[in-house]
């Protein structure tokens, strides 16, 4: 069977800066996101190690801000780092896709 894990490793990196790309967020609703795009398998336990590494990358960064519900939450932000590696992640994925695309269809 198909190791489906193997297989979203790198695209959800990217896919999680797209998503802090498109507006500021933070953790919740990052894997909420992920969720309604179709990554159900997603979790904190997945997300949390990537937003960890991505701001060792200096990819993102991040700051507290007070929370209408509760405690302060930790927002991402795209560093300029970031702009860079999204707009590099864009076009590399679309390469891959076409390549994979091709397979499949036996061009």
């Amino acid at each position: 069977m198909v190791d489906r894990s193997q297989l979203l490793r790198g695209t959800l990196e990217g896919c999680i800066v797209k998503i802090i790309g498109d507006e500021e967020t933070y953790g919740y609703e990052i894997i909420s996101r992920l969720q309604d795009y179709g990554f159900e398998d997603v979790r904190e336990g997945t997300t949390y190690p990537i937003l960890v590494r991505l701001e060792r990358k200096k990819i993102i960064t991040s700051k507290y801000k007070e929370s209408p519900l509760g405690p302060k939450r930790k927002y991402y932000f795209l560093t300029e780092t970031g702009k860079e590696f999204l707009c590099e992640f864009q076009m590399v994925w679309n390469d891959v896709k076409k390549s994979v695309d091709k397979v499949l269809k036996g061009e």
